[in-house]
């Protein structure tokens, strides 16, 4: 366990330094100038090379981008260039709002949808599993942020029964926090439910054609028993590797359902970064992002042979 532990950390490290070189890159290439963006209408020459060689921008772009690898090993990730705030605290105050919204989907994700994947393979080809299989691939097929129009429109403005936009923190107002999280989590829940549900029917699929099901039926078990006891723990394995990659998507669900109800996470950090070219801070929420994503699917392949002993590590 640990030889294994010790080299996929040491596998992380090419991965982070090419999502830096690339995330890097790209940043370098997005048309607009940060120091312009700093300086705004004022129209100085002189001004804007003072601004350009404050932040580093006149210095040849390898020179930039070692100075930056070298303080990400130092833990300093800059300074914000549109709020002044130091990159990372401001980062790790914003996560906090996303790994509300974020945990919260993967939770019910897993209440809703493995029990939804057990009951249509149980009753696969029958009507019962069309119809669940129907809403599972509108579920799909349907763009998040569409979905969070629509609850605004029908639950916020029509109804009034929810707020739409704005935050308030669960640890501060209970009550109050899981009012505002209902929306951006349902907007961001129900794609990756289906998702989920349709890997758990398929799985689940296969594990009931296997032969100790068909012993465990043959001692008279009950179905239930049959499929939550036998069926379940070998199906659930492959669903396992598939809530590793289902954080990433979150993650970039998030962006966009955060844009969309106006909440202070790390995703609308990331797009005001984006549109103000501020590369500290769009540079330091990738990699931070990079990071969480690494380190869930090395939970995720440490797990595996818990649900799977067939698989060693």
């Amino acid at each position: 366990m640990l030889k294994y532990l010790v080299r996929r950390l040491l596998m992380t490290v090419p991965t982070f330094l090419i999502v830096a070189t690339v995330v890097f890159t790209l940043m370098r290439l997005v048309p607009g100038d940060p120091a312009a963006v700093m300086v705004g209408d004022l129209d100085d020459p002189t001004v804007l090379e003072d601004v350009r060689k404050q932040l580093g921008l006149n210095e040849p772009l390898l020179t930039q981008f070692g100075i930056w690898i070298d303080n990400v090993l130092h833990g300093e990730l800059g300074t914000s260039i549109m709020t002044g705030e130091e990159v990372l605290p401001a980062m790790l105050d914003r996560l906090g709002v996303t790994a509300q919204i974020v945990l919260a989907s993967i939770v019910l994700a897993i209440l809703i949808a493995i029990p939804v994947g057990l009951f249509a393979a149980w009753r696969q080809n029958r009507k019962s599993d069309v119809i669940t299989m129907f809403l599972v691939i509108l579920g799909v097929s349907v763009p998040s942020f569409w979905v969070g129009i629509l609850l605004i429109l029908f639950f916020g403005v029509e109804l009034n029964w929810l707020p739409t936009i704005g935050y308030v923190s669960v640890t501060d107002n209970f009550a109050q926090g899981i009012r505002y999280l209902i929306l951006p989590v349902t907007a961001l829940l129900l794609g990756e439910m289906a998702s989920l549900a349709r890997m758990m029917r398929s799985s689940t699929i296969e594990v009931l054609r296997l032969e100790y099901i068909a012993h465990a039926r043959a001692k008279g078990l009950p179905e239930h028993t049959v499929l939550w006891r036998h069926a379940l723990p070998n199906a659930f394995a492959p669903v396992l590797t598939v809530l590793g990659l289902m954080l990433g998507h979150l993650l970039g669900g998030a962006v966009v359902i955060e844009t969309v109800f106006t909440l202070p996470g790390l995703g609308r950090f990331l797009v005001d970064g984006i549109y103000a070219r501020d590369y500290p801070v769009v540079q330091g929420t990738l990699l931070l992002v990079a990071a969480i994503y690494v380190v869930t699917n090395l939970i995720v392949d440490l797990l595996y042979p818990i649900f799977d002993p067939r698989v060693r590590l």
